[in-house]
C-alpha cells in the first residue's frame, strides 16, 4: 500500500455524494455523532438542484462540515483532497443514478461511474484511508431470478447500463484491494426511498402526480414486487459497518466464519446487501401512498421498462451478521414521512418538477 507513513484521522469522513439523497442522510447522521465531514459533490442539474442545495444549507448548519462543490472525475482532485483531509473513512456515493436515463445518456454514466469512481479509487491507494465503502445496487443482480439475491450469487448479466457501471464499479474495487491492500466494502442497495429522496424515484413521482391530480404510471401493470428500504434503516447498518473494514487477505481462514460472507479469499474486500429483505407488490405501495395522502390514484397501466427487472429482493443474512438485526421501519410508516416531508418542505421551494 502507498504512503505507509500516512496518519488518517479517525473521525474526519470524506463522503462523496453529500448533496444527494443517500450521501446528505449519511453525512447528516455522521455530523451529528460529532464527525468532521467533507462533503464532495457535483451539484449536476440531473434533477431539481434546489433540492440539493437545501440539503448542502442543511448540513452547513453543522460545524464540522466542509462543502467541496466539484467533479469526481476531475484528474488529481480527489487525491490532493485527501492529502490535505486525511479522512480515515471514506463513502463514495456518488453516482450518475437512474436505470432509465442510462437510456439517454450513456456517457455521463461512463465519466461518474466509471472515469469518477477510478479517481476514488486512486486516492485511495495514495493516501489509504482505513476503510474505502462504496456504493454499488441491487440491480447487478439482473436477470438472475433466484431469490432472495445473496452476494456470492452470480451476478453477471445486468439489464441496463447504469448496472453494468456498478458492476464494474464492484470490479474495479477489488483489483485495487488486491493490488494495493486497500479494505473495501462494497454496498449493493435496494430501492432507498425517504424524506428528502430523489425526484425522479417512483414515490416521489406518484406523490407529486396524485397531489397534483395527474395519473401516475405504472409499469409491467403493478406487478413487479421491490425490496423497499427506509434511508433511516440503511444509513443504520452503513455507519455500524463503517468500522469493520475487510480483514487481510488470508485472515478470514484464521477467523470464525461470517454466515453468508462474500469476503474475497485474494483480497481485504467483501459486498454487502443493504434491504429490508421484504419486497412489496408495487399496487401495495401505491394503496400506501394513497393512504398516507388521503387521496385516490387514478393508475395509468403500462408494459414493463427497457431496463428493469420483475422482482428485487435481499437475502440480509451476510448484514445482520455483521451488524446484528435492525427491524425496518413499516412502509406505511415510511411512506407517511416522506409525505410529510413533501408537503411541508419540498413544495415550499415551489417544485420545479422533474429534470
Amino acid at each position: 500500500m502507498s504512503d505507509p507513513g500516512h496518519q488518517t484521522v479517525p473521525r474526519t469522513a470524506l463522503v462523496t455524494g453529500a448533496a444527494g439523497f443517500i450521501g446528505y442522510h449519511v453525512a447528516r447522521r455522521l455530523l451529528a455523532e460529532g464527525w468532521r465531514v467533507v462533503g464532495l459533490d457535483a451539484v449536476t442539474d440531473y434533477y431539481d438542484v434546489r433540492l440539493k442545495r437545501a440539503r448542502l444549507t442543511e448540513l452547513a448548519a453543522f460545524e464540522g462540515f466542509r462543502a467541496v462543490e466539484a467533479r469526481l472525475e476531475e484528474p488529481g482532485l480527489l487525491a490532493g483532497l485527501m492529502a490535505e483531509e486525511r479522512p480515515g473513512t471514506v463513502i463514495h456515493l456518488a453516482a450518475q443514478a437512474g436505470v432509465r436515463y442510462s437510456l439517454e445518456a450513456p456517457r455521463s454514466y461512463v465519466e461518474a461511474n466509471l472515469v469518477g469512481t477510478f479517481e476514488v479509487l486512486d486516492a485511495a491507494r495514495a493516501h489509504p484511508p482505513a476503510h474505502l465503502l462504496m456504493a454499488s445496487t441491487s440491480s447487478v443482480y439482473g436477470a438472475n431470478t433466484e431469490m432472495p439475491y445473496a452476494e456470492t450469487h452470480k451476478a453477471d448479466t445486468q439489464l441496463s447500463f447504469y448496472a453494468a457501471t456498478k458492476k464494474a464499479n464492484e470490479a474495479m474495487a477489488h483489483a485495487y484491494a488486491h493490488l494495493h491492500g486497500l479494505p473495501v466494502t462494497m454496498f449493493r442497495f435496494f430501492t432507498v426511498y425517504g424524506p428528502w429522496g430523489r425526484p425522479d424515484m417512483a414515490l416521489f413521482r406518484f406523490v407529486r402526480a396524485i397531489r397534483a391530480g395527474e395519473p401516475i404510471n405504472v409499469y409491467n401493470h403493478g406487478r413487479m414486487r421491490r425490496d423497499f428500504t427506509y434511508i433511516d434503516d440503511l444509513v443504520e447498518a452503513l455507519v455500524r459497518l463503517i468500522p469493520l473494514a475487510p480483514p487481510p487477505s488470508g485472515a478470514a481462514e484464521r477467523a470464525p466464519p461470517v454466515p453468508g460472507d462474500s469476503l474475497s479469499p485474494v483480497a481485504p474486500w467483501r459486498v454487502v446487501n443493504l434491504g429490508a429483505s421484504a419486497p412489496v407488490e408495487l399496487g401495495a405501495f401505491i394503496d400506501a401512498v394513497e393512504a398516507a395522502l388521503g387521496q385516490p390514484a387514478e393508475r395509468r397501466l403500462l408494459p414493463m421498462q427497457p431496463g428493469d427487472v420483475p422482482a428485487t429482493w435481499a437475502d440480509t443474512t451476510l448484514a445482520r451478521a455483521l451488524v446484528g438485526e435492525i427491524p425496518p421501519t413499516p412502509l406505511a410508516e415510511g411512506i407517511a414521512r416522506f409525505v410529510d416531508w413533501y408537503v411541508a418542505r419540498y413544495e415550499a421551494l415551489g417544485d420545479a418538477g422533474e429534470r
